[in-house]
């Protein structure tokens, strides 16, 4: 049986986790460390840290932050932002990164999928998209969502699959922090097309929305953010809700 996860999402801006809606209006969440520490032992099945300001700045990753939640937490880390070569990924993986997500820096030069892949192979590979829906099409954005691309999601993904991505983290802009609900019909569209696993974010508010999104939108995995920094709902209740609702997850 595959367990269905739950990721708490660490946005990580000068030192700080931050959070807003539809990717603006960013607002303090508190220590990526603590925050880290806490949903490990509340049972979190992975973490995953993005510097979202590391590519608009033009700077790597925080390396010495991903190390220090690296060491706090034994789950499974996916870390994200400024990654732009195979030697930017060694250096976040040798201080405790389990996974590498790939946004920008992909849709820039897409080969940076196929080394990475072809390097630490495709299950260390993540795709992270943000991708915003205009008209009856999906836009993917970059640069932490301040640039559109004209580049349509299902497109990218597939090519980014075929070049080796083992994982899509796919955030609908439109939902973002809005906590009605996350993009269920277009993450079922995701999981339906693709043999690689689907983790939706942007728009997870109460406990039916994440039954929805791994019922109805056939996720993998869901991500959170706010909704677990700001105490408003807990890792173990949610899990709790699904397990009730017959949704196969991991009760630590």
């Amino acid at each position: 049986m595959l367990y269905k996860r739950i990721i708490p999402c660490l946005d990580v801006m000068g030192g700080r986790t931050v959070k807003g809606v539809n990717f603006l209006n960013l607002c303090d969440a508190g220590d990526p460390v603590e925050l880290a520490t806490r949903y490990a032992n509340e049972g979190a099945d992975e973490l995953v840290f993005l510097d979202i300001t590391a590519t608009h700045e033009k700077r790597k990753t925080l390396v010495d932050m991903v190390s220090e939640v690296a060491v706090a937490i034994n789950i499974p880390f996916t870390v994200g932002g400024g990654i732009t070569a195979v030697d930017d990924a060694l250096a976040l993986l040798h201080v405790g990164a389990d996974k590498i997500a790939v946004n920008s820096a992909a849709i820039s030069r897409p080969e940076l999928i196929t080394e990475l892949a072809s390097r630490f192979g495709s299950q260390c590979v993540v795709l992270a998209v943000d991708a915003r829906r205009t008209g009856n099409r999906w836009e993917v954005y970059l640069n932490g969502g301040r640039a559109p691309t004209g580049i349509e999601l299902f497109d990218w993904v597939a090519e980014a699959v075929d070049r080796g991505a083992g994982e899509i983290l796919f955030t609908s802009m439109d939902h973002d922090g809005t906590r009605n609900g996350f993009a269920v019909e277009t993450v079922a569209m995701l999981s339906g097309r693709f043999p690689v696993p689907i983790i939706a974010s942007g728009g997870g508010g109460t406990m039916a929305h994440f039954a929805d999104i791994f019922k109805r939108g056939k996720a993998d995995a869901a991500l959170a953010a706010g909704i677990f920094h700001y105490g408003e709902m807990s890792i173990p209740g949610v899990k709790q809700y699904l397990a009730d609702h017959e949704i196969p997850v991991r009760i630590k």
